[in-house]
């Protein structure tokens, strides 16, 4: 299948589109375009040419969620979902979204469910597939679009304030690396200069100094090549198992984040679980993607084996209550909906309280952490210039003798 783009007259009300298409040929898209009662203008194939394309194909959190809000929308208001299909498409700027709108349109005009025809693409997750699936059974599709655009939009703004609790951290360690680079390679090598001309020993902090800047100043190439060949080894042993299980780990024990990453599975989990059961999706099944859901391996693993024991008829609040990954509140609160009927209520409670408490978690690591860091510059920026000033007061004693 090739990828088209057209500009077309609609017959219908005389106005002018433009948007893309997959056919097998140029003749076929005209055909295709003429079957949507379209009079064809310009059709051309787009190019698959390197660059910044990848930037074009990738979807983003906000694409999906302005696409699945428009689409719930539109169904909401009565249109069928072929028609609403078509609308979202071309108000979609995204090309890669667009292009996927068009076969999801193929499918759904072919026979095959909304669900089924956003499966066959890696874009849309279990959670959407789950929801998407569960509202076209239960006639309430634009309700479960709705609540998986709510889901995107939490998952995003919850990504988005530990990104940002990281990221001052992460400037100030750069600018550290930074002095430390610039004097290395500018104040200390003077120093040296300075010494050898007066036939003097260097001090032991500022002879260390002066042989890492002699390393950085001579084999900056070899470090780059190492820090690139260890950064290129590293990323690939995380998306191994292994490797994937082991960071996931770290993070559950990091400290100072491990508490804050512990809360952020326990809201996804708990949401995610929510918007799963008031869709209508069953317990089981919900366990099993709000699970996966939750981002890390062996939050995944305690939910899928309180899952098993579920099967074999015990609770759900006892079956998760002594798993080491989940936090007391879930089972207590899971107990409470299952006393009172209101499991998918009391998982939204419990929810709402953990991402509170991440909240307050990101304020209070970003309140900690500036001194911590302060007092780590300071350590730094001293170490430097008791290595820059001690040889100089030397001299100075030595020349006053």
């Amino acid at each position: 299948m090739l990828t088209f783009s057209y500009t077309a007259r609609d017959r219908a009300n005389n106005k002018i589109v433009k948007s893309t298409l997959q056919a097998e040929s140029e003749a076929e898209a005209a055909k295709l375009l003429m079957a949507r009662d379209l009079i064809p203008h310009e059709i051309k194939p787009e190019s698959a040419g390197g660059g910044l394309n990848f930037l074009k194909n990738h979807v983003g959190t906000k694409d999906k969620v302005v696409f699945t809000r428009q689409l719930a929308t539109l169904i909401n208001a009565g249109l069928p979902l072929a028609k609403s299909l078509h609308t979202v498409q071309e108000q979609t700027e995204n090309k890669r979204l667009k292009t996927i709108a068009q076969e999801v349109i193929a499918s759904v005009e072919g026979g095959s469910s909304l669900a089924d025809a956003f499966a066959k693409h890696k874009e849309f997750d279990e959670l959407f597939i789950a929801l998407v699936a569960a509202g076209e059974v239960s006639g309430t599709l634009d309700k479960a679009l709705e609540r998986i655009a709510n889901q995107q939009e939490k998952d995003a703004e919850i990504a988005g304030k530990i990104k940002g609790a990281m990221l001052y951290p992460a400037i100030v360690l750069v600018v550290i690396i930074g002095v430390i680079i610039f004097m290395l390679t500018t104040v200390v090598p003077q120093i040296e200069t300075l010494y050898a001309s007066l036939k003097q020993s260097l001090p032991f902090l500022t002879a260390m100094m002066v042989a890492m800047a002699d390393l950085l100043t001579n084999f900056w190439w070899l470090i780059l090549i190492v820090l690139g060949i260890g950064v290129y080894y590293l990323r690939h042993y995380v998306e191994t198992t292994s490797g994937k299980r082991q960071l996931d780990l770290f993070k559950l024990n990091v400290p100072l984040f491990g508490t804050m990453f512990r809360k952020l599975y326990m809201a996804r989990f708990t949401r995610t679980g929510q918007t799963l059961l008031m869709s209508g999706v069953p317990m089981l099944e919900m366990l099993r993607i709000a699970g996966r859901s939750s981002g890390n391996s062996h939050v995944t693993d305690a939910i899928l084996r309180s899952a098993d024991k579920v099967k074999t008829g015990k609770a759900l609040s006892e079956s998760i209550k002594n798993e080491e990954y989940v936090l007391p509140l879930v089972p207590q609160m899971i107990s409470i909906g299952e006393q009172s009927g209101t499991i998918d209520d009391m998982m939204g409670k419990a929810a709402t309280f953990y991402e509170n408490e991440l909240d307050a978690a990101i304020r209070s690591i970003s309140t900690a952490i500036e001194p911590l860091l302060m007092v780590v510059l300071a350590i730094v920026a001293g170490g430097m210039v008791g290595a820059i000033l001690l040889p100089i007061y030397q001299l100075v004693g030595n020349t006053s003798l």
